[in-house]
């Protein structure tokens, strides 16, 4: 349970690091308030993108306009103010609103519009009463009310809450003083008044008309100051605004005789050259002309809100509780870390499909941010159009955060893999690994895979005979051409042990073919032998042989080492036991294990089959002699066909078996009977196990010959007979197709030796042996 819960965890670790820190991070930012003018604008962008609302019938305005103030002067009289009150009022309306500042006289006819005070009770006047909210103070004024209307408590605060830029977004429904009655609000009043109902202490008239009580971090909001009872606006969008007529046309009497028939009427200033104007989400934004609305308008869209929430259940714009604003945040940056997360690796899985599909996916892939972007602001206007006022800006900036954080950690990791891996990993097998979703960790992994090793057949004694700089140009031309073979089949370099290579198929990427493509490698290495003794042939340098062994099996497979130094490796017995299989080569042979052989597919050639028992093996493994493999490879090794000569004279040798490294004390007697360019025919005083290296001594050339010639004791089991240049007796003719032809002379042993070192004096000694033909 644990290890399959850290294995969700790493393969995540992405998306745990990075949703987190984004979300922590967009919080940070929304508590400070930094956040808040964006979500001020989306807010406004969403009034704006909502589809136009009907009119509401229900509130006419009386404006005083331009053309008013022309005719009319300004101040308006009281005399012509009481002439059009007295016109709305016989029309019959249900409430009157005068936002209008009238605390003093304006004669003449001031006291006609005192008697209309006294006789209208549903009239409702302006004052403006200071507050603890700076905010409702516009220009920190206070409007005082007319005294008469005062008393007959006829008179609302017309104050408005305006946020930081300057907008208005809420409403100011009342206030609360110390020991005095609640200030309700102008609009408030109005709209209780329509819906016939009276303010009284014991009933919460927010209950009966239905509002949304503001509180101070609501929506985008941040430590706001909300002080009394204050609302969020929803705006109508209508096509033509409400209906709004000019105070001339009252006074002139060229409006409809019922407009204003049950209905609330507001009466104030319209025309632009006053100060009575705010702007609001409606104004402004991108082909709206309209950059400001006037106040009168502004208390008409909160008397419209107060009304159809109690008639129609049209409410407010409502928000979420914190924590789900929080919990919604969160869920968006695990959302934006997961698209980048999850798809990172799409083109290594859809290398099958089709080119016009894999295309498409790249499109989305390279926009799949944006795209959840939309859909967040898909969701969030949908929201809208039902009421909810949800977070926009703080999702879209986890969203994004997460992203980026993610993509950061992939770039990261994306060069921790190249640095470990560029120098011995193909540049398509690291393209590979940066797309898979394990990425690069310290430790290691179970994996099957399939393990190559070569080495070149005694290159110990070459680098003793010859200066380092000379050694080191060999291994270069070795290495480079073995190095572009091994990218070709894409294999991976774990390490270059000295002349030794070892190279691991089925990580870090695993497929399918690890095995045959293993052996058809370990082919193509040997054939490019040949281009490299040219290379070295002509740089007047020795020629070299190389070994191959391949094994398939469980190993341990990751980076091992610490933060500042680590190394990509394998571990475990399956590597040792392909550097013994290896150990068993002559130069130009690949062997193979059973197992690597039973992954070949059935494409893979050999010329023999032996079973052996190497060190720390209990059982006896057998192994199979590689000469070709067919299949899309199409790949093999060129055959040798060993001419034996015979010799002058027999050449009388004293041999020790080398064990591993270890040179064994005991000596044994031999005799050298007939020579190929790289074998041996040897009587030998005693039986040898097959595959067992052999340091040799000439005994008949001269003790002070630099050089030291080794060499393997062949398993010639299934291949040809050696060819002779005479037609030979059964006792001269050593058949190849024994591994060792024990054919016993006296208490001697006839065996077959592959010369592994040789000092190129010895081998011209040698050659000088040879009986020419005729």
């Amino acid at each position: 349970m644990w290890s399959k819960l850290k294995l969700q965890i790493w393969q995540w670790r992405g998306v745990l690091l990075a949703a987190p820190s984004a979300t922590l991070l967009v919080l940070i930012l929304r508590l400070s308030g930094f956040l808040q003018p964006l979500e001020w604008a989306m807010l406004d962008q969403f009034f704006r993108w909502r589809s136009p609302e009907p009119d509401d019938p229900r509130v006419v305005i009386v404006g005083i306009d331009e053309p008013a103030f022309q005719k009319l002067g300004w101040p308006m009289s009281d005399g012509k103010l009481a002439e059009v009150l007295t016109k709305i009022e016989q029309q019959k309306p249900r409430a009157i609103g005068l936002d209008l500042a009238r605390d003093l006289p304006v004669e003449p006819g001031h006291q006609a519009l005192v008697a209309f005070y006294k006789n209208t009770s549903h009239l409702i006047g302006a004052e403006k009463k200071p507050s603890s909210n700076d905010a409702t103070n516009k220009e920190g004024s206070v409007i005082n009310p007319p005294p008469e209307l005062q008393q007959q408590d006829q008179v609302g605060d017309i104050s408005l809450p305006i946020d930081s830029d300057n907008r208005v977004r809420r409403g100011l429904l009342s206030q609360q003083f110390r020991d005095r009655p609640p200030s309700l609000s102008f609009a408030l009043k109005l709209a209780l008044i329509y819906l016939k109902i009276e303010p009284d202490e014991n009933i919460p008239y927010p209950e009966a008309i239905n509002t949304e009580h503001f509180r101070e971090n609501d929506g985008g909001y941040i430590r706001a100051d909300d002080g009394g009872h204050q609302i969020l606006i929803n705006f109508r969008r209508s096509l033509h605004g409400f209906r709004t007529i000019s105070v001339v046309d009252v006074l002139e009497g060229k409006i409809p005789p019922d407009l204003m028939r049950d209905r609330v009427v507001l009466i104030g200033v319209t025309a632009p050259s006053t100060k009575d104007f705010f702007v609001t989400p409606l104004d402004g934004g991108l082909g709206n002309n309209r950059l400001q609305t006037p106040g009168v308008e502004v208390h008409a869209q909160v008397v419209s809100q107060l009304i159809g929430a109690a008639m129609e259940g049209r409410t407010g714009i409502k928000t979420w509780f914190e924590i789900w604003e929080y919990l919604w945040i969160f869920g968006w940056s695990i959302v934006g870390a997961m698209v980048v997360w999850q798809w990172r690796y799409v083109d290594s899985e859809r290398d099958s499909e089709p080119s016009l599909w894999r295309n498409g996916l790249r499109i989305i892939r390279s926009l799949r941010v944006a795209i959840v972007s939309g859909v967040l602001l898909g969701i969030a206007a949908i929201a809208f159009v039902y009421g909810w006022w949800i977070p926009i800006a703080p999702p879209l900036l986890a969203t994004w955060g997460a992203s980026i954080l993610v993509t950061s950690y992939l770039a990261r990791s994306a060069s921790q893999i190249r640095t470990y891996f560029s120098r011995y990993l193909t540049d398509e097998v690291v393209a590979r690994l940066l797309e898979t979703p394990e990425g690069l960790h310290f430790g290691g992994e179970r994996r099957k895979v399939t393990i190559l090793m070569c080495d070149l057949r005694g290159f110990s004694t070459i680098s003793e005979q010859l200066p380092p700089e000379k050694v080191v140009e060999i291994l270069n031309v070795f290495l480079g051409a073995m190095t572009d073979v091994i990218n070709q089949y894409q294999g991976t370099i774990d390490e270059f042990i000295g002349d030794a290579i070892l190279v691991i198929f089925g990580a870090p990427i695993g497929r399918e073919d690890d095995a045959p493509r293993a052996i058809a490698c370990a082919i193509a290495m040997q054939l490019a032998m040949t281009s490299v003794n040219h290379a070295l042939e002509k740089m007047e340098l020795p020629q070299i042989a190389m070994g191959i062994g391949i094994n398939t099996g469980e190993v341990v497979v990751g980076n091992i080492g610490s933060q500042s130094r680590a190394k990509y490796a394998v571990v475990g017995s399956q590597v040792n036991l392909t550097s013994r299989i290896e150990s068993y080569t002559v130069g130009g042979q690949v062997l193979v294990s059973e197992s690597t052989f039973a992954h070949a597919d059935g494409i893979v050639q050999t010329n023999s089959s032996m079973q052996v028992e190497p060190k720390g093996v209990k059982q006896p493994i057998t192994i199979h002699d590689v000469c070709g493999i067919a299949g899309k490879y199409n790949l093999f090794l060129s055959e040798i066909q060993e001419q034996f000569h015979k010799l002058k004279t027999p050449i009388p040798i004293e041999y020790r078996i080398l064990d591993d490294k270890h040179l064994e004390n005991e000596t044994f007697q031999g005799t050298i009977l007939k020579l190929s360019e790289h074998r041996a025919e040897v009587l030998s005083e005693c039986v040898i196990p097959p595959l067992v290296n052999i340091k040799i001594l000439l005994l008949a050339i001269q003790s002070d010959w630099e050089g030291e010639i080794y060499a393997k004791v062949l398993d010639l089991a299934s291949t040809h007979p050696p060819n002779t240049e005479a037609a030979e007796t059964s006792e001269q003719n050593f058949p190849e197709s024994k591994i060792q032809d024990r054919n016993l002379v006296g208490n001697s042993t006839k065996l077959y030796i592959h010369f592994t070192t040789i000092p190129s004096a010895i081998s011209t000694w040698l050659k000088q042996q040879i009986i020419e033909p005729n």
